[in-house]
């Protein structure tokens, strides 16, 4: 007994928190780990200013924009047909021919070179005022195009929000654990320290000194692995803001997890508000259009046509008699009146469109309801897999606070000697583990909650 306490006063001094062991090749390792004071810190980024850098970049939303862009310009009472076509057109024409005319049995008459130029101009107007309500139910068909492209850029929006969220707090994750492991490592320095001393005062071999440092070197190892996951994790954010893919940054909000979300909330915004459930009903909506116009086909067309034209004709080689003179023929006026077509047989083709027509809107109804079947399918995985994320939240919460408990008591066991070095290090990676256990569990968790107010429509306000 004396003699262990004789060995822990030589060591007391060594293992002083105020003392600074002399610097060995180990403890250079460690200061590499360190960045220069001279390299700037990486800008901070926010989850919000991620989420508004993807809105206003994001190449997958804004070819969504130039989509619904483009069906709203295409919503107009002509592209429907409601109103009338006007048409201008212009023709100048120069002959230049021989002639040779003859007369019973009189001599012929040859022109050589003989010219005429003819000049015709006239506008056109023609105007569909019937078609079997064609003209509205296509401007109808028009309108619910441009609203279910509105909610394809929506749905569009929401899920880029969501990966944008997923890899925002995959790179809170990520930097995480680098944290975990840069304190393991502070925890294998301090084991090598504490061995050095130990070898020192002749109570431990140099063999547990080496095995230290191999398990430090271990540690290290996994710490330059993990900062190559961070990278990875801050390109693939990057990536998904339209920006330059090694733009460094240094995520600002931390991964919190909502505990408080209901089933019932979540599936009614669902059928309320969820942009793919949305755009399958204007889907079907669609498909009865399309059926409308086909039976529309069948129905007389009546149309109005009118006209001012100008046709005006020189010859240079015309004949008054036996005279060569010059003709010249102009005629100019207003022409109108109505057309009218019914279809009577087109080899059964009407009918064939048509039937096809109810085909289609059926199979957009049957879409409808899978769309609907499988929301209500994901928002029930979402939601399980929530709650059990957030039982084993809690469990993993309480175990870290007993793995950092258990790491702090073999730590001093170990500095009095009351410890193998095996224990110390197996306490060590039970903390490790469990911190990675809790960052993927958060993270998994987090992913879960984001879903669900993705399918619910929530995700995205305004």
């Amino acid at each position: 007994m004396k003699s262990f306490f004789f060995l822990f006063l030589l060591l007391l001094p060594l293992l002083s928190p105020g003392q600074r062991a002399p610097a060995r090749p180990q403890q250079l390792t460690r200061q590499q780990l360190t960045k220069p004071a001279t390299v700037p810190a990486a800008p901070p980024l926010s989850l919000q200013e991620a989420i508004a850098t993807a809105l206003q970049h994001n190449y997958g939303i804004l070819l969504s924009r130039r989509d619904e862009q483009i069906a709203g310009n295409n919503v107009t009472r002509g592209n429907a047909g409601q109103l009338p076509s006007l048409t201008g057109n212009l023709t100048r024409t120069f002959n230049n021919n021989n002639i040779n005319q003859r007369f019973g049995g009189n001599d012929p008459r040859v022109i050589n070179g003989a010219t005429s130029n003819i000049f015709n101009t006239n506008v056109t107007l023609g105007w569909t005022i019937f078609d079997g309500f064609g003209m509205f139910i296509a401007y109808d068909r028009l309108k619910t195009l441009r609203q279910q492209q509105q909610q394809i850029t929506r749905a569009t929006v929401e899920e880029t929000v969501e990966n944008v969220t997923n890899a925002y707090y995959d790179v809170v994750r990520q930097a995480g654990k680098i944290t975990s492991l840069e304190a393991a490592l502070k925890i294998g320095q301090a084991r090598i320290d504490l061995t050095q001393a130990q070898v020192e005062v002749g109570v431990s071999a140099k063999v547990e000194v080496l095995t230290a440092r191999v398990d430090y070197n271990a540690d290290r190892s996994l710490l330059l692995q993990q900062q190559q996951a961070l990278t990875a994790a801050k390109i693939t954010l990057n990536n998904l803001l339209g920006r330059t893919p090694r733009l460094d940054f240094a995520p600002s909000d931390s991964l919190v997890v909502t505990r408080d979300l209901r089933e019932d909330v979540m599936t009614a915004g669902i059928k309320a508000n969820n942009p793919r459930l949305a755009q399958a009903r204007l889907g079907a909506d669609v498909a009865t259009y399309n059926r409308k116009l086909a039976r529309a086909a069948r129905f007389p067309q009546v149309g109005i046509v009118s006209g001012y034209g100008l046709n005006r004709n020189i010859n240079n080689a015309a004949f008054a008699g036996t005279v060569l003179t010059t003709s010249t023929n102009q005629v100019q006026g207003l022409n109108y009146g109505i057309t009218a077509s019914v279809p009577i047989f087109d080899g059964f083709n009407l009918r064939r469109l048509e039937q096809n027509a109810r085909v289609v809107e059926e199979q957009s109804q049957l879409s409808l309801d899978q769309t609907t079947l499988q929301l209500d399918a994901d928002a029930a995985t979402a939601f399980a897999q929530y709650q059990n994320f957030l039982q084993l939240l809690d469990l993993e919460e309480t175990n870290i606070q007993l793995a950092r408990q258990n790491v702090d008591i073999a730590l001093e066991r170990y500095r009095l000697g009351l410890l193998t070095p095996l224990a110390l290090r197996e306490a060590q990676r039970n903390e490790l583990a469990a911190e990675t256990r809790l960052l993927d569990i958060r993270y998994s968790a987090k992913q879960a909650e984001i879903a669900l107010r993705r399918l619910s429509g929530g995700l995205v306000r305004g």
